[in-house]
């Protein structure tokens, strides 16, 4: 199994970098950020820094949309990234939930999705794409490029198109039920698409807080540092829930109960454990959606992650316990995941 590191770009950038750099140093492979032109710094230009201060690490965003940037701009960056320094990036893509809503927009239809990623995987490696009629090439794009992307998704028609469409797949919650759920319909997809289903890469993205013990005092600690995941998963299950209702066939409800109490949402706290907006959140959804307890609980779910299928686990790491968390997973679970 992969492991990722998944942070905001939160200033000074040169902290961002020091802890990609701590994450390849503990056996991390893949660096993430969020993507949100306002609400963070700009993580393009951080990916640069990234990628010359480590050797391996693939890095990308989780997760750009195609609305804030023009798509032959976004495969134009990742194709110089890529040039400079090898293939070593990675597109994930969605709708833009905070990118577009603090902006004053509506997070993109998946029919404009779609229409991206095709053009910003061809660009990105080098190949045509057409443009709404205009067709384009880099002309500068090395022969062997590559751009892979990989979209995240949570409702039915998104998880479908993933797997007809996407290089991988982001699930941000590591609830089991819920993996193998979305996982079969994700490789389902595939297969009726006629594509090979191991193609599709599987990535469960969420927050872990490794603790000394499983004691009560330190669970809550933990649980507190990392409640604001399911406020921002909320924000896509309250979504799901206006388009197919509260009670519908097409998503289960382990997902869509727990947001009953959710009243509002204020992005000035997006992502942050002090958001005031999480309360509703209940200790069960913690527990199911984050990966939180000693080093020995932490390996437990992430080989049942694995036999999912899941093929990368990436840690959302905006808590207390930054440098912590990295290290215990460099030094006893990611040995023990991959013994």
């Amino acid at each position: 199994m992969d492991f990722g590191l998944v942070l905001q770009t939160d200033p000074p950038a040169s902290r961002v970098i020091s802890l990609m750099k701590r994450a390849e140093r503990n056996g991390f492979t893949y660096g993430w950020t969020f993507d949100s032109a306002v609400l963070w710094q700009e993580p393009f230009v951080i990916y640069s820094q990234i990628l010359a201060n480590t050797t391996k690490l693939t890095v990308g965003p989780m997760v750009t949309n195609p609305g804030t940037r023009t798509w032959e701009v976004t495969a134009s960056t990742f194709a110089t990234l890529n040039d400079m320094f090898g293939n070593r990036t990675v597109c994930g893509i969605g709708r833009g939930d905070s990118a577009m809503r603090v902006a004053g927009r509506a997070p993109n239809t998946l029919a404009r999705i779609s229409e991206a990623m095709k053009v910003i995987r061809a660009l990105g490696s080098g190949q045509e794409a057409d443009l709404g009629g205009t067709v384009i090439k880099f002309p500068w794009a090395k022969e062997d490029a590559q751009l892979p992307v990989w979209m995240a998704a949570y409702g039915p028609k998104a998880l479908k198109m993933t797997g007809e469409e996407a290089d991988g797949f982001i699930l941000q919650l590591s609830d089991l039920y819920l993996t193998e759920y979305m996982v079969k319909a994700v490789k389902d997809a595939a297969v009726a698409a006629g594509r090979d289903p191991s193609e599709v890469k599987i990535c469960v993205a969420a927050p872990a807080y490794v603790t000394e013990d499983d004691s009560p005092e330190a669970l809550a600690h933990a649980r507190d540092q990392c409640r604001w995941f399911g406020g921002m998963v909320g924000n896509h299950v309250a979504d799901l829930v206006s388009k197919y209702g509260a009670h519908s066939a097409a998503v289960p409800e382990e997902l869509t109960d727990y947001i009953k109490a959710r009243e509002g949402y204020d992005y000035s706290h997006h992502g942050r454990s002090d958001n005031p907006d999480t309360a509703f959140v209940p200790d069960e959804i913690v527990d199911r959606f984050c990966i939180i307890g000693s080093a020995e609980k932490q390996i437990e779910k992430l080989s049942a992650l694995r036999e999912l299928g899941v093929d990368q686990f990436a840690v959302y790491d905006m808590h207390d316990a930054q440098e912590a968390t990295i290290d215990a997973y460099g030094s006893k679970v990611i040995p023990a995941v991959n013994g």
